[in-house]
């Protein structure tokens, strides 16, 4: 597949996941393999020693590293993009980091990327913004021609199913109203034109790839299914909380930042549903949505943090509708292989 000038011969893009969960090791496997890997900006400095006295300048130090390394792991093969949530406080310059560290496409959302053009336009890195709704894709693609010239260069669609924060109402996911996948890729499609367009939350496996590139698709994106993988950069911790959740332990929580998000059920989980607090001692100012006080009942970084290290008592695991499903731990090529056998079946 051909966007512009950049090349990739799977039509997978492994979902950005943060915090830690995707960086080099995981984006540059999937890279390596053909397809589109991600890794996820917010917080990519939590292991730098200066993360709690610089927090900003710890984590876009990281992430210009953590784009090199995975460039490096990729061998030349697929694209290394990097995901970029319209929340966190210093946007603009991680977008210009990112750009400048030679990132083949920025991928945001968590809100409407309406400057993400500002940072991509004339370079070599591809604008992705994310999206919900036909809606929102429209809006996105009128103010992106009105006040940059620009069309996206991709579009990715993520659903009610996918993990971490989401972009429906919890009306809408707790009464079933939410839109399927279908009838936002539809809604999207007609609004698109040219723009290639990837469907994300809930894919699971090559029949649902088959099925949305039947639709119309360019193709998907798939996190949670990454994180069972032995090159994903979450701790062992991680990877068997995803393993070994049942259905049931699939949560819709509600963010300290004021959205819907969904997670495993947790110790962290359960002891704030008893009504425990779990106030940071230090902000360190990561996102812009935030309320930053002691309305809060715990930091979210610090839960994401907790989880990708393995502390399964005071972590915070988000993950997508299907992690049930996932039965055992596999590599990246292993993992990519799969669906594309399944899908190329279910082509025929």
């Amino acid at each position: 597949m051909n966007i512009k000038n950049k090349h990739f011969s799977v039509p997978i893009i492994q979902g950005g996941m943060g915090v830690g969960v995707s960086l080099s090791g995981l984006a540059g496997a999937v890279a390596k393999c053909g397809g589109v890997g991600v890794i996820s900006s917010v917080n990519a400095g939590y292991r730098e020693k200066d993360l709690e006295s610089n927090p900003r300048n710890a984590s876009l130090r990281a992430l210009e590293n953590e784009i090199k390394k995975a460039k490096s792991i990729s061998e030349g093969n697929g694209l290394v993009a990097v995901n970029i949530m319209t929340a966190v406080s210093n946007y603009e310059k991680t977008c210009r980091c990112a750009v400048d560290a030679g990132a083949d496409i920025i991928i945001s959302g968590a809100g409407l990327p309406l400057d993400l053009p500002a940072y991509t336009k004339g370079t070599d890195t591809l604008c992705a913004p994310i999206v919900s709704s036909g809606r929102a894709a429209r809006i996105l693609i009128k103010h992106y021609m009105r006040h940059y010239q620009v069309k996206p260069d991709m579009i990715v669609i993520e659903g009610n199913m996918a993990g971490g924060h989401l972009g429906f109402s919890e009306e809408e996911l707790f009464n079933g109203t939410a839109q399927s996948n279908d009838d936002i890729l539809s809604d999207v499609l007609k609004e698109a034109g040219d723009i290639p367009v990837f469907v994300a939350g809930g894919v699971f496996d090559g029949k649902d790839m088959a099925h949305y590139m039947k639709l119309g698709a360019s193709g998907v994106q798939i996190g949670t299914r990454f994180i069972a993988t032995d090159e994903c950069d979450a701790s062992d911790v991680f990877k068997d909380a995803i393993i070994n959740a049942g259905k049931e332990d699939i949560l819709i929580i509600k963010s300290p930042v004021g959205m819907p998000a969904r997670a495993i059920n947790s110790p962290l989980l359960k002891a704030l549903k008893q009504g425990l607090k779990f106030t940071a001692l230090k902000c360190n100012g990561c996102l812009t949505a935030c309320p930053k006080n002691d309305s809060i009942p715990y930091c979210i970084s610090r839960a994401l943090i907790a989880a990708v290290k393995g502390d399964w008592e005071n972590g915070l695991f988000f993950t997508g509708s299907n992690a049930y499903r996932i039965k055992e731990k596999v590599s990246v090529k292993e993992l990519i292989s799969e669906i594309l056998g399944e899908y190329k079946e279910a082509m025929a």
